[in-house]
């Protein structure tokens, strides 16, 4: 390459960079305000899922009763079976019981929800309630939430908050692409690249802010944009058809073999040749049907590893649904559902993570992508840390901007040359 034509790249490419750098500056200017709404209810709501279940059940004991024996407080291990349990329950608290959850841990209480609004705390053992949880912190954490997903807007405007919510996060992930391009150093030194690199002593103003925008971009970059791409994804339904296309589509990767009596059971009806994950057989409802708590231990037996088990209500069709969680419930691929025969026991139907489509699957990855619960509470903190790096991008951002505008207004006073838009 002559000199000629390296100096005609070397104009491009600078043009190319000048342009980009306007289009970053100008992008992070109009979403700033929405970015750094995001970013601090983002911070938040890191740990959203462990302060309410420590609210909700500080305090409260799930386990068996303390017996006086010679002197030696000794507990009776067995806790109540399913029946006894909701019995006891709706003794005190009339309503249609829509799920119950238990959780490995012997002296957790048991969650018993009551429709959609309600979850009760219940003493596994004697059937207590012991209370409904923490409302004040719902309470927080629902506005939080309203603000972080539309802007804290009423109901009627949610549409709007979302569409604006939205857009600065689609805005903000072409920020930090551009960014990427920005931050990398013109010229490839080991100086060049600690400057952009390793936090600096002793600077002021500019000086501190360029610095400090460029490390804490460069270190969040990678966790940043999963989390910003993972919102795009949820925000828009394009964006979701577009991974589901790409993760391989909507059909079901598997088919699971249904048991001996399910087989018994669907010939009567049909065959159960095609029975798919998530279809369970059809089984005619039947007055003889074995007890929940056998229910209960046939699931649990299915993932010997879980660390919580929920069984939905009411019954229908003959067939019982069992949720198996063996993470911390932003794991997807550690959860799987279970359908018994109310009837026999029998499983009618098993469906981990591995035998939904692939385009589910990737959508359930990336939906607690954006929070980081995928990967347990290593990722929860990661995604905090990086919601907070947002803060200090938005704040070191506009800084440089004003400051940027503040010289030009200074040279236009002095009668100066307009400023220039090269970085």
């Amino acid at each position: 390459m002559n000199v000629e034509t390296r100096s005609g790249v070397s104009r491009a490419l600078k043009r190319l960079r000048t342009v980009i750098f306007w289009l970053h500056l100008t992008a992070g200017l109009c979403a700033a305000a929405i970015i750094l709404t995001m970013s601090v209810t983002g911070v938040l709501l890191t740990y959203q899922r462990q302060v309410q279940a420590w609210a909700d059940t500080r305090g409260l004991d799930g386990g068996p009763p303390a017996v006086s024996a010679a002197a030696n407080d000794v507990r009776d291990p067995a806790p109540l079976a399913p029946e006894a349990l909701l019995e006891r329950v709706a003794a005190t608290n009339p309503g249609a019981v829509s799920s119950v959850r238990w959780s490995h841990d012997p002296a957790a209480p048991v969650e018993v929800a009551l429709g959609r609004d309600v979850t009760l705390f219940v003493n596994g053992y004697t059937g207590a309630v012991l209370g409904d949880g923490s409302e004040r912190t719902r309470a927080f954490f629902r506005t939080v939430m309203d603000w972080h997903r539309w802007l804290g807007l009423n109901e009627d405007l949610r549409p709007q908050g979302r569409a604006v919510t939205g857009a600065a996060n689609l805005l903000f992930l072409f920020i930090v692409l551009a960014g990427v391009y920005l931050w990398w150093p013109r010229n490839l030194t080991r100086r060049a690249f600690r400057n952009v690199l390793v936090f600096r002593t002793g600077l002021r103003g500019k000086a501190r802010d360029f610095n400090w925008h460029n490390v804490i971009g460069i270190w969040s970059m990678v966790p940043l944009i999963i989390v910003i791409a993972s919102g795009v994804v949820i925000s828009y339904a394009v964006a979701s058809a577009v991974v589901g296309r790409l993760a391989g589509g909507d059909a079901p990767t598997a088919v699971m073999a249904p048991s001996p009596t399910a087989r018994a059971h669907a010939s009567v009806r049909g065959s159960s040749a095609d029975l798919q994950p998530g279809q369970p057989a059809a089984i005619a409802p039947t007055d003889s049907m074995v007890s929940h708590a056998f229910l209960l231990e046939r699931a649990r037996a299915q993932m010997p590893d879980w660390r919580w088990v929920t069984m939905r209500l009411p019954i229908r069709d003959g067939r019982v649904v069992f949720t198996l969680d063996g993470g911390y419930a932003g794991q997807p691929q550690k959860r799987a559902q279970v359908t018994l025969s109310a009837a026999t026991g029998d499983v009618v139907s098993w469906d981990p993570f591995s035998s939904q489509a692939p385009a589910q699957r990737a959508r359930s990855i990336l939906r607690y992508a954006h929070t980081g619960e995928v990967l347990g509470l290593a990722g929860q903190t990661v995604a905090g840390i990086v919601s907070a790096a947002a803060i200090v991008l938005v704040w070191t951002g506009v800084a440089l901007a004003l400051r940027r505008f503040s010289a030009w207004l200074r040279r236009r006073r002095r009668g100066g040359p307009a400023a220039r838009a090269v970085r």
